[in-house]
Formats: structure tokens, sequence, C-alpha cells
């Protein structure tokens, strides 16, 4: 048995562990584990600080190969919700689980939304694309905007502070292309996910700012795009730069490939920046073990103790729970009979949802799971320097905006993007990095290490530096240029 302790709170790090030895060894001198199970036992130690997940205390991920022989059982214990006594029970029921011994049968305890998959194609993502097209339904429900569920209760991109340093930034490239004659007629930026337009209008006036104090006359030829998937939420925003209105132009956009929109911009954009939206962008986890990766497979259920609670709530069987989250997922709330019902119905199963896992291997997919331009191949060389065991994010759609977001850049231009990234393969085994709830969505820590790779391949070089404009803010800033 391998013990894995994946998090540095070191308060609770060493009486759980030791709780968890010994409950373990007395299973075992019990017989109810066996010995040849237990010789394969990894027990991974995890602090989610999250604290709405898709996590039970305890949860088991494992594969066996064709013949049924158990290749790989990792054992996670959310250490943060371990309380005296409560062991024993969940492993007990954890490992009945994943070895098929589940005396009431397997599902009793559970409703299923679904079969397993991989995590980008779950329930799950489903539920966040959900959100994100009825953002507005969500948050006069909840009676608060999305800014206030995020740490500190505002974006760190709005942060007057930051959006002073960032037009510090462009204006001083501006300026040093002036000088040497580089700069064109036009001045192409790019802001990828608007939002309200709060920070864009900010950065405008700051910019705008910057010209009356230095005597400049950038402004007037900057040609600011402002790009989204969402038709809605662009008109939402155009109310707030009205008073830039003559420079933007609000464009529907797909975050996962900006190009496909803008190929006429090709090479012509100075600036492009987004905030907080690539940590929730789709995402797949990934464990490499002896030499072989493997990619973890979800499957999303409601508790039955929720499930039941839910159904007597809104008036149906647990029975019809799983339908009726599927004619949400494709429709939208009203079809319960009212909206406000409809709207309660879907944030308490939002609530409810946990997730159970299985590894499959790399070879035993149907369709490649890589994001464009990323292969097995390619993954193993950018893994050459990373730990030999570890389970990490691939991050496939901030690596396909990325990839599909570098060849807009001028020459002299740069790619800015606020959120929150994981800079070295090693720091996954330091702490839990999603996913995790947010209020109605998905986060997820960005593979920064792999995006570095990716941006190297392609000939750009790239850089993070810590958010100073918040004290405590777990926030990032990536900076690409391309490789002189």
């Amino acid at each position: 048995m391998l013990l894995n302790l994946n998090h540095l709170h070191v308060k609770s790090a060493a009486a759980n562990a030791q709780s968890v030895v010994e409950t373990l060894y007395a299973l075992l001198e019990e017989r109810q584990i066996e010995q040849s199970q237990f010789a394969r036992l990894r027990i991974q130690l995890d602090w989610i600080q999250y604290k709405q997940n898709f996590r039970e205390l305890v949860s088991v991920a494992q594969t066996r190969d064709e013949r049924g022989e158990l290749q790989i059982m990792d054992v996670h214990v959310d250490t943060r919700q371990v309380v005296p006594g409560c062991l024993r029970q969940e492993l007990l029921r954890a490992l009945a689980r994943a070895n098929g011994a589940s005396p009431e049968g397997p599902d009793s305890d559970r409703i299923v939304l679904e079969d397993f998959k991989t995590f980008r194609r779950s329930v799950g993502w489903k539920f966040n694309s959900l959100y994100w097209r009825r953002l507005d339904d969500w948050e006069r429900a909840t009676g608060k905007g999305y800014e206030q569920a995020l740490p500190g209760g505002q974006s760190d991109g709005h942060l007057q502070e930051a959006i002073d340093a960032s037009v510090t930034e462009f204006w001083t490239l501006l300026h040093d292309m002036e000088s040497k004659r580089q700069l064109p007629q036009e001045i192409f930026m790019l802001e990828i996910g608007v939002g309200s337009g709060a920070r864009c209008v900010l950065w405008l006036n700051g910019l705008l700012n910057m010209d009356r104090q230095h005597g400049t006359n950038f402004y007037p030829r900057l040609r600011m795009l402002l790009g989204d998937y969402s038709l809605a939420t662009l008109e939402m925003s155009k109310p707030a730069l009205k008073d830039h209105e003559d420079l933007c132009s609000f464009i529907v956009l797909d975050a996962l490939n900006p190009l496909q929109t803008l190929s006429f911009l090709r090479h012509k954009i100075l600036h492009v920046h987004s905030n907080n939206m690539y940590d929730n962008l789709p995402d797949e986890e990934v464990v490499r073990r002896d030499g072989r990766l493997y990619w973890v497979y979800v499957r999303s259920y409601v508790p039955m103790n929720d499930a039941v609670r839910i159904a007597t709530t809104y008036d149906m069987t647990v029975e019809q729970i799983r339908p009726t989250v599927e004619r949400l997922l494709d429709g939208n709330p009203e079809y319960l009979g009212d909206h406000e019902r409809g709207m309660g119905f879907w944030m308490e199963i939002w609530n409810a949802i946990r997730m159970e896992e299985r590894l499959v291997s790399l070879e035993e997919m149907d369709d490649s799971p890589f994001p464009q331009g990323l292969d097995a191949a390619k993954l193993e060389d950018m893994l050459e320097d990373a730990p030999s065991d570890i389970r990490f994010h691939l991050s496939p759609g901030a690596v396909e905006s990325f990839s599909n977001t570098l060849p807009l850049l001028y020459p002299r231009g740069y790619l800015q993007v606020q959120d929150i990234f994981v800079t070295e393969f090693d720091q996954y085994r330091l702490g839990f990095h999603g996913p995790g709830k947010l209020d109605g969505s998905i986060v997820n820590w960005v593979n920064g290490a792999l995006l570095r790779k990716v941006a190297e391949r392609a000939g750009f070089d790239v850089r993070f530096e810590p958010f100073k404009f918040r004290k405590g803010s777990k926030t990032s800033i990536l900076y690409t240029t391309q490789r002189e």
C-alpha cells in the first residue's frame, strides 16, 4: 500500500494520515480487505479547498485489465471532511462498491444521471453550459451577481490597480513602436469573454487618460474587438461601452477557436486579453502511472438521501429525477410548471451532484481525447520533466483556445491571460486544483505548464507573474510573446 499526502495543511495532515492508516490496517486484520487488494491500494489524501465540489469523503478510481484483474486502485480521501469515527464505514462502503460487492446492489445508494464518460462530455459540463446560457436567470434566483460568488466578492480583473498596470504596459509598447515607426495605423485589440463590459470600459478610460497626459494620439486609432459566444452577453455589455462605441466591434466568437472568426486579422492584433475564462473551458483529468496514460472517466449521480429530499420537495419519484434532469439540460427551467420552481430544482440538483470515477487507458478509448494539435507522442515529450506518477489536468479547452489565438498576434503583440494556473507539473502533487463548483459553474485550475510547452513548439515564449493587486489572490498573469 502507498500513502500519498497531496496537500500541505500541516495541522490536519498528520492526524488524518494516522487515522487512515490505522483504519486500513484494522480492516486488513479483520479480513475486510484482501491482502492482494491491499498491496495495490494507493491512498490519496486530498484537501479540497472548494466547499462545493463533486467528491464524497471517500471515493475510488480504478482500472482493470481485459481479464478483470485489478491494475490500479486509487482511494481518495478528502481530509477536510474527516471527522472522528467516520472513516471505517466510508472506506468499507467505497471499497465494496469498487469490488461490486455492495450488499444492497451497485446503485442502491444513489440516482445515476449518466454512463461513464470523459469529464468534458459529462452531465457536469452540461450543467456548466446551462449556467452560462441562463446566467441572468441564476443571478435573479440567487439574488447576487456572478462576481459576488468569486473569492473576495469581485473579479481580480476589475481591480483598478490591475487595469491601470495593464494600460501602462500597452501604452508603453505603443509608444516604443511609434518611436521606431513600427506601429500600424489601426491598433487592433481583442477582449475574449466581455462579460458586463465593466473591465473594458475602465481599460478604455485608462488609455484615453494616458493619451491626454502624454500628448499621444493612440486612443482614436484603437479598434477594440469584444468577443463572446453569447449574443445576449454582447448586447448586455453595449450600454456600459456607449462612451467608446465608435471604437468597439461586438463579435460572436467561439472562445475555443477565435481564429475561425477573425482569420482576416491573422498577425494583426497587438493585444489579446481574457480574464477568468480559461478556468471555465472544457477540461479532462489524466493519470500517468507506470509509463502509461489513463483518462479519468466520470459518472454523475445524486446521493440517495439528497434524491429522496429533492423528489419529495418537487412532487416526483426518485426514478423521475434523471429524466427531469435530462429535460432541464435540453431546455430551460420553465417546464417544471413555473420558473421559480424550475430554478429551485436546478439549484438543488447542482448542489447535490457528485461524481464517481473510473480510469480508462488510452488504448481502450474509441475517440482521440486530445485537443487539436496534441497527440500521445507530443504529450509524452511535454511530460519529460514531469513526475512519473502524477494526476493532472489536460486543459483541452484552454489548449485549443490558446493555440487558436497565437496566430492572431502581431509580431510584437502579446496575449495576456489572468486566471488560476498550475505553472509547474510538480504542483499537482501538492494540492487539489479542481474540479470545484463555483456557484452554478465548474472551476478548474489551468495547466499552465502544458501551455508553456505548447507555446514553445509554436515559437512563442510564456511567462507567469503573480497577481500583486489583491492580497491572497490565487490569480496569475500569463504573458505570451513571439520568440525573437
